[in-house]
């Protein structure tokens, strides 16, 4: 069934401050949650923080002391449904526990995506990002093993496999090969960015998680695990912010942003099954239908634009948290050794010995790797490494357990080893 938000009523402006009581929500029970019901809500966090940050953007370069105003009102609105779902989160969850939350987002969330992706290259750019992140749940997953003795799965559930993605210690690349091709929005299909603002939403809030709570470790290991991973995260952030149309006036990524949020909120009401959780979903996307059409009216009364021109007819798709094995085995079997290299992604055994990648991949690795230092240090007080293969072997020969593996290396492994 097809929904379109500007043929809805939102709640008033004036009905939407709460006090703080209603914002002070009952957090889920950590043992009963349903995993996707803990990536939705760090994704509405997520979605609500960019939301926000670009609202303080917006004000800082524009004259106009009426629109201030109005983004202020609206702005401190979706600070109180940031908190309103942050707070979902109980203060028994373990940092390490909440962050294979994000993680699991993260894979799930860019897996999705890139199946409802219209656009080739965009695709692209979401499958190359997903295994690296599928990676950072296999190395905060055994960092959880080897500190608290407990198992992922009781975090991730059945849903995802905990198995090497593309090794983190081969992500690190020069900022400048970082930067994708930019989509045209008049040319794109609204899916697409839609797509790209709710993805990048969740890697921005991913990096400002980990540079936030990284340093509170005592166990150097853990801190930098973080470290390693939150720099990461920044690079995936270039990544997906580069693929947005810088040509697109602040405004009309204002009414992207409100639109954004619509979508989300109409999706994981549809999903969620805690009904305490779902209610505020559904007020949520009252909110934010209002704060469309301010939104609207703003571009309309000072760009002279319909925003009906460019925003979707309807939304059609619902974002869904589903399993996606079996399509990350596929990424995997087939994308593992690739790299970027400008805006593009090619093999890593085609780059020339002299390449930037190297360069740049040698120097921060050259005194202690912690992605791979926290797996030999699993195996070492462990026995054996964590993982979570319930679909069998890893598609990647080079990344199988040692001892189910004939070739000691991937692609990536015997060119820097060469070097």
């Amino acid at each position: 069934m097809s929904f379109n938000p500007l043929e809805e009523s939102g709640l008033p402006l004036e009905k939407q401050f709460r006090n703080w009581r209603d914002l002070n929500v009952t957090p889920y029970d950590k043992e009963a949650v349903h995993p996707f019901g803990r990536c939705r809500g760090i994704v509405a966090n997520g979605i609500e923080i960019e939301s926000i940050m670009f609202s303080h953007m917006l004000a800082r370069n524009t004259l106009d002391p009426e629109v201030k105003r109005q983004l202020a009102l609206v702005r401190r609105i979706e600070a109180q449904q940031q908190k309103a779902v942050n707070w979902l989160i109980p203060g028994d969850e373990t940092t390490l526990e909440v962050t294979l939350g994000y993680e699991q987002v993260a894979v799930d969330l860019t897996a999705w995506v890139a199946q409802h992706e219209p656009d080739a290259y965009l695709r692209q750019v979401y499958e190359f990002g997903l295994l690296e992140d599928f990676d950072h749940l296999y190395r905060y997953a055994n960092l959880y093993d080897l500190l608290d003795s407990k198992k992922a799965e009781k975090i991730v559930g059945a849903l995802t496999e905990i198995t090497p993605g593309r090794p983190t210690i081969f992500e690190h690349r020069d900022p400048r090969d970082e930067i994708r091709r930019p989509m045209t929005a008049p040319a794109a299909d609204p899916q697409s960015i839609l797509n790209a603002l709710t993805v990048m939403s969740a890697e921005q809030q991913t990096m400002n998680f980990y540079n936030t709570i990284g340093n509170r470790f005592v166990e150097p290991l853990a801190r930098g695990l973080y470290l390693e991973i939150a720099q990461i995260e920044e690079q995936h952030v270039s990544h997906y912010e580069s693929i947005l149309d810088p040509g697109c006036t602040m405004l009309e990524n204002l009414v992207m942003h409100e639109y954004n949020e619509c979508w989300i909120y109409y999706s994981f009401m549809q999903e969620e099954t805690d009904a305490k959780v779902k209610a505020l979903y559904e007020q949520h996307l009252a909110m934010e239908i209002e704060h469309l059409r301010i939104a609207c009216e703003l571009i309309k009364k000072i760009e002279r634009r319909d925003p009906a021109e460019f925003l979707p007819k309807s939304i059609e798709r619902p974002l869904q948290f589903r399993e996606n094995k079996a399509f990350v085995r596929e990424v995997l079997a087939k994308q593992a050794d690739l790299t970027a290299k400008e805006t593009e992604f090619v093999p890593v055994a085609s780059l020339q010995e002299d390449d930037r990648y190297f360069a740049y991949n040698g120097t921060v690795n050259a005194a202690w790797v912690p992605t791979e230092d926290v797996i030999a240090k699993t195996i070492e007080n462990r026995g054996d490494e964590y993982r979570l293969e319930t679909e069998g072997p890893h598609p990647v020969p080079g990344l199988r357990r040692a001892d189910q593996r004939k070739a000691a290396s991937t692609d990536y492994a015997k060119r820097i080893a060469a070097e």
